[in-house]
This record gives C-alpha cells, structure tokens and sequence, in this order.
C-alpha cells in the first residue's frame, strides 16, 4: 500500500515532485517545483468526467483504461527517468484530490519497483495550506520609496546578506507599474502567484523580520493574498529616499532599452491620469529617445500614487543618496534597521 503525507512532510521530501493532473489545471496552478507527468489530456479528463456523472465509476474506469492503455509504457518509461534523477528517493506524486489518478499511476510505479509517496488530500490540501499560510502571523516590515528608488535592487542585496526577504514582484514577474511587464516573462496566473509567494514565505518561518516591497494590492495582474495583504496594511514602512537625478537615471537603465513603441503604448494607459500636456511631452520624449526625460513628465503622477498609498502608514524614512544597493543594504543593517534572519528553533 501507498504512503500518504500530509503537506508539510509531503513538500519536506528529495523525491521528485510529479503532479499527473492534466495540462489546464497545471497551468493554473501547481506546486512550485512540481513537474507534469498528465495522466489525461484536458479533453480527456472532460470525457471521463462526463462519463462517470451519466453511467457511473465502472464505465469511466473503462473508458480511462481504454484512453491510457496505448501511453503506459511512454508514462512508466517518464516515471523510471524521474526516479534516476532523485537518486531513488521516493517519487512524491499527486493529483487534486489525491484519488484515482494518482493511485492509478503510484500501481504503475510500483509495478516498476520505484519507491512512492502520495499526498493527503492532493492539490486541493496544498491550497487550502497555502491559503491558512498567508493567515498566520507575519512579522512584516515593507520597504518603501518613490519610484525609481531601486528597493527591488535592495531587497535582494538585504537577501545576500542574509535578511529574510520575499520578492513580490520578482515572483509576479512585473514591476508593478504600468510599465511593469516590459521585458519581463509572461505573469503567473494569481493561483500560482500565491502559491509561488508561499514556497517563499514557509522557509522564513521564525525570522525575526520579513522585509517587502511596499505595493499595491495588485502587481500587475497577480492580487496579493487577502491574508498577506491585511498584514501588509497594517506593517511598518522604511521609505528610501534617493535624489530625483538618482532615480531618473534607475529608470532609465531599467527602461532605456525597452521597446519604444511598448513604452509609448504603456504612456498611453495612464494618460487620463497623467494629462494631456504630460502625455504629448512624454510621448514627444519616448519618439526621439530621450529616456530621462520621458520618465520625468511621469514621476510626479507616480509620487503621488506613491504618497497616496503611504497614508496611515507608521513611516520611517532614510536617506541612502546616490549608494550603490550592497553598499545601502550594508548601511541598513550595521543602523540595525534591518535584522538578519536567525535559523528556526528546532
């Protein structure tokens, strides 16, 4: 008989993480780490659904038996590779709610003699534990800044150094700005941002701070979780303070070699809120290649969202010129503003 883990033993394994759901529901959300191994296809898993409503469990067996039969040795042959590269750990499989289809292919594995782990209650009961996740306590401390105050660059300084960071837009692969796509790899679904962001937060576990960017409730089109979020509201803000010139040329080396006409069409979706004499002179700069001069006409739109959304913060601010981000993470920490991350207590 097959072992089933609960999560945290689960996601604690070596083994390879295989999740044999069909391609759709992976897509919109997996296990970081995990890699798909479809026991269906997407139209396949609908036939059998549909199957098993109208004539029952043994009919669809039947039908799925008939649909998986000609790609076992293909899956087994997959299975055997997997458990290669694990060393002979156990293969860690599962499927939504940790039934049929993963039992169905742990019997292929076992048949094989490759060690096999399931998990409880499958996708399903890693979502509802990345969901209580977020609801835990936190100690949060964001870091916040104008735009163009490089805290993304200082965050993963603070990383190396050993502070306990969560990179919200690393993880969301944007910026957060209207800009915040550009150049960067397609968004996860707001699924997959949530689970991504507690694979990043479960290991911090114990810290004595966590630091974040100070955003939105979106980023891009990823939401931050409601429970992370509240949290969030409620932290305490280190606001960086860099000259404009600073932040200027930041964006600058950030944008300069960006796609002109993505730059124009990004201008142009904030143009009600920027204004028709900022817009033309910004579109006017952005044409003849005049990177510092287009992020100008915008910053002032943009300090004040950003001074809008400080409100009711507790706020700290520091003055880290025009430092370079390890030597600025180097200065927040010998201020003691910010905390290495202690190893949680066993």
């Amino acid at each position: 008989m097959v072992a089933c883990l609960p999560i945290d033993e689960f996601l604690g394994g070596d083994g390879a993480l295989i999740d044999v759901r069909t391609p759709a529901e992976f897509r919109q959300g997996h296990i970081p780490g995990a890699a798909n191994l479809p026991l269906f296809s997407d139209a396949e898993r609908a036939e059998v659904g549909t199957l098993y409503k109208q004539q029952g469990r043994q009919a669809a067996v039947l039908r799925g038996l008939a649909l998986v039969g000609p790609r076992m040795d293909a899956m087994a042959a997959d299975l055997v590779a997997w458990s290669e590269r694990s060393s002979g750990a156990p293969l860690r499989l599962h499927c939504w709610r940790g039934g049929m289809r993963s039992a169905s292919v742990a019997w292929l594995a076992q048949q094989l003699d490759l060690p096999v782990l399931l998990l409880e209650g499958g996708y399903k009961s890693y979502r509802r534990w990345v969901l209580e996740l977020f609801e835990r306590p936190w100690p949060l401390r964001l870091l916040g800044g104008r735009t163009g105050s490089g805290k993304t660059e200082l965050l993963l300084a603070l990383r190396e150094l050993g502070a306990a960071v969560v990179d919200l837009e690393g993880l969301a692969h944007h910026r957060g700005s209207s800009f915040g796509g550009l150049g960067l790899p397609e968004q996860p679904s707001s699924e997959q941002y949530e689970n991504r962001l507690a694979a990043a937060l479960a290991p911090l576990a114990g810290a004595e701070q966590i630091w974040l960017e100070a955003e939105s409730s979106m980023v891009g089109r990823c939401r931050i979780p409601a429970g992370l979020w509240r949290q969030m509201k409620a932290a305490p803000v280190l606001a960086v303070e860099r000259p404009l010139e600073e932040r200027v040329a930041h964006l600058v080396e950030i944008y300069g070699a960006q796609d002109p006409l993505a730059l124009a069409e990004a201008t142009r979706r904030i143009a009600r809120r920027l204004g028709p004499q900022r817009t033309a002179l910004a579109l006017e700069a952005i044409e003849r290649g005049d990177w510092a001069a287009a992020c100008r006409q915008m910053l002032d739109y943009y300090d004040r969202c950003y001074d809008h959304d400080l409100h009711g913060h507790a706020c700290s601010g520091v003055d880290l010129g025009d430092l370079a981000a390890k030597e600025a993470a180097r200065q927040l920490i010998s201020r003691a503003l910010v905390t290495l991350q202690q190893p949680p207590s066993r």
